[in-house]
């Protein structure tokens, strides 16, 4: 049995197999190939002699839908809509992103006006008919469509409580024009608030024919070479979900690859017995950042993406624009800034000899000598110093009095801030203390720069997890099949009954395990988890409150909700609360194998394979080079020093030590002397 994870990033393909029978792992990583990913795949698969045919379990994280909708390059999106509600997704809301900038604009609509078309259907607050849907008239706007379009989002109001009307319509559409991709409002997002339900239906329109297109690709490439067991896509909730499924809901993927690091983070944090982690997923074009309490990760309705509200479910992960491809560039103030610009996989940091000319994180880390010249990036690329320092030079001689180490240490400098201002968001931004938690530091360039921020933020330890580099890839592989369910029922809790709550509950419950089951999941490896979506009368947004074990009184959900508004707001009251919506994740459990365990035997010294000439703070240091794979367990060595492996570099400055533990990971904290 062998099972194969798989993460597309915007410059990598990483590939985890997993051997069952031996119990060991293999990891490889291939040059991602943008413009058509299914080759990247294949690339990555035929590295580690895995043949499609004898693999068991394919789980695939990938970003396509993230860069379609990054880089605008979606489909021909039209929109039908109930009469008076054309101009929806151009007001938007009526706030401003940045509240005291008079001048902020708000993102163009996917959607050209003259492509949304108003229906005279109209159902009433609940779900009742005020105006029937005219089917003559639905027939009359699929024939105004132009041919060129590949995409219809059906979004009426209303239709969270009655669907009928929009499924009626989708219906027509289907039977009328097989060609496009139809996407209704009440199976993307059952829930109120039409501005944030019309636009995140949009977004699962405007990527799904080319996520489609993706997937039916994928799937016949892989058929073709004998594979014909299961095929599984990651979900940005950080479950997995058949292809079809991603497919007819590619929005659900657009945190696909950052999901699977937290999953991941999640299943070997319960392994070394961490509770609180921040994961650090830096690789070659962002950084992805997530707090973690308790390994619960927190799920979220509220994110955004290139300007416009995502609201499928979604782990809770903060990006910023700062990996190894990000691009150093001076402003109109002749200010050094680093991102969020990326030089992607083509063509890359200017070291990677690929055309690139303009310098980013990797090439002042090459300069630097934190990473090695001449080293080979997935056996495809070897790092070319020389050009890095042309690049580097290029724009020191921009900045009077820089040199090339001093602007190499300034632009690693510049994208470690950028990063501990994402940790702060998610962190002190909302009332935890880092220094409560670990950070968990993975993704290619991660450990590379994990002690610097931890240094800033005063975190305690850093922990570098086996296989860093492929470490997403490992989460998509060890994911539980999911479903996340919701309902929208505005119900006071002083005039509501806990059996009403329960009952709610208890159907959609029925509604989620006859999901899982039809995809083949046995009812023992079922489990579910409640949430509700709650706020004080009178106030406009509602908060997620999890209930963990059973709740038997209104007075006890009132309790709960108080808890997590105190802990969210800093305070709270008495006062009367209701339920808006209810949310229910069906999990189906699947097999996790465990990261095995690493040798005592060796030494240090013995793993130690040079010693190189690294500039810290200003010189340049007799830094020892030391072989992750032979280090020993319980092995320690104090900074500075470098640990490489396949995929990563792992740097342990001044100050720092570092121990290996039983699973091979890295521990690193301040030294004592």
């Amino acid at each position: 049995m062998r099972w194969v994870g798989i993460d597309v990033g915007g410059t990598f393909t990483d590939v985890v197999v997993y051997d069952g029978e031996r119990g060991t792992w293999t990891l490889g990583k291939v040059p991602s190939t943008p413009g058509n990913q299914t080759e990247g795949v294949l690339n990555g698969l035929a590295k580690l002699g895995v043949t499609p045919g004898t693999a068991a379990r394919i789980v695939h994280g990938m970003t396509i839908g993230t860069n379609t909708i990054l880089e605008k390059k979606g489909a021909e999106v039209w929109v039908l809509t109930s009469a008076g509600f054309r101009d929806c997704l151009e007001i938007q809301r009526t706030n401003r992103a940045t509240l005291y900038d008079i001048k902020t604009l708000k993102p163009a609509s996917l959607v050209a006006r003259n492509h949304v078309i108003e229906l005279d259907e109209r159902l009433r607050f609940d779900g009742s008919a005020l105006r029937p849907l005219d089917d003559a008239q639905v027939r009359a706007a699929v024939d105004a469509i132009d041919a060129s379009a590949g995409a219809v989002a059906v979004c009426f109001l209303h239709s969270y409580v009655n669907p009928a009307h929009e499924r009626t319509a989708a219906g027509i559409v289907t039977a009328a024009r097989p060609d496009m991709f139809v996407s209704a409002s009440s199976d993307v997002l059952p829930e109120f608030r039409e501005y944030e339900r019309f636009s995140t239906t949009v977004l699962n329109a405007y990527i799904g024919p080319l996520v489609s297109r993706y997937l039916r690709s994928l799937a016949a490439e892989l058929t073709a070479r004998g594979h014909s067991a299961q095929l599984l896509i990651m979900t940005s909730s950080g479950g997995v979900a058949p292809p079809e499924r991603a497919a007819r809901f590619p929005v659900h993927t657009v945190l696909s690859g950052p999901a699977g690091g937290v999953a991941a983070a999640v299943h070997v944090g319960a392994q070394l017995g961490l509770t609180n982690v921040i994961t650090y997923d830096m690789g070659g074009t962002s950084t992805d950042v997530c707090l973690i309490p308790a390994l619960e990760p927190p799920l979220t309705g509220e994110q955004m993406i290139a300007g416009f509200p995502n609201r499928t479910p979604q782990i809770e992960i903060n990006s910023v624009g700062a990996g190894g491809g990000s691009v150093a560039w001076l402003d109109t103030g002749d200010v050094l800034k680093v991102g969020p610009r990326s030089a992607g996989a083509v063509p890359g940091p200017a070291c990677y000899g690929r055309g690139g000319t303009e310098p980013t994180v990797s090439d002042a880390n090459l300069v630097l000598h934190r990473l090695r010249p001449g080293a080979r990036l997935g056996d495809e690329i070897t790092l070319d110093e020389p050009r890095a320092a042309q690049a580097l030079d290029a724009l020191a001689a921009r900045l009077a009095g820089l040199d090339r180490l001093r602007l190499a240490e300034g632009i690693v400098k510049i994208a470690v801030v950028r990063m501990v201002s994402a940790i702060k968001e998610i962190s002190i931004a909302r009332g935890f203390d880092p220094r409560d938690f670990a950070l968990l530091a993975y993704g290619g360039a991660g450990p590379m720069h994990a002690a610097l921020i931890a240094a800033e933020l005063e975190i305690p330890r850093v922990v570098i997890p086996p296989g860093p580099g492929n470490f997403s890839a490992l989460g998509s592989l060890i994911s539980d099949l999911r479903h996340d369910h919701v309902r929208t029922r505005l119900l006071d809790l002083r005039t509501t009954p806990i059996a009403d709550v329960a009952a709610t509950f208890a159907e959609m419950e029925r509604d989620a395990r006859a999901a899982l089951g039809d995809e083949g999941i046995a009812p023992d490896d079922m489990a579910t988890q409640q949430a509700l979506g709650m706020r004080y009368v009178g106030q406009s947004w509602e908060l997620p409150v999890r209930l963990t074990e059973p709740v038997d009184s209104i007075d006890a959900l009132h309790a709960r909700f108080r808890q997590a508004h105190e802990r969210r707001y800093g305070w709270s009251h008495e006062g009367a609360a209701e339920i808006v919506s209810f949310r229910l994740t069906a999990i189906g459990r699947v097999p996790k194998p465990a990261v095995p365990a690493i040798s005592a035997d060796g030494t240090v010294a013995a793993a130690r394979f040079e010693v190189r000439d690294v500039y810290f703070d200003g010189e340049w240091r007799s830094v020892p080079v030391y072989d992750r794979g032979r280090l020993p367990a319980g092995g320690t060595f104090r900074g500075p020093a470098l640990v490489e492996e396949m995929g990563s570099v792992t740097v342990v400055p001044p100050g720092w030590q570092s121990v290996a533990g039983t699973l091979g990971e890295l521990v690193l904290t301040r030294s004592s002397v």
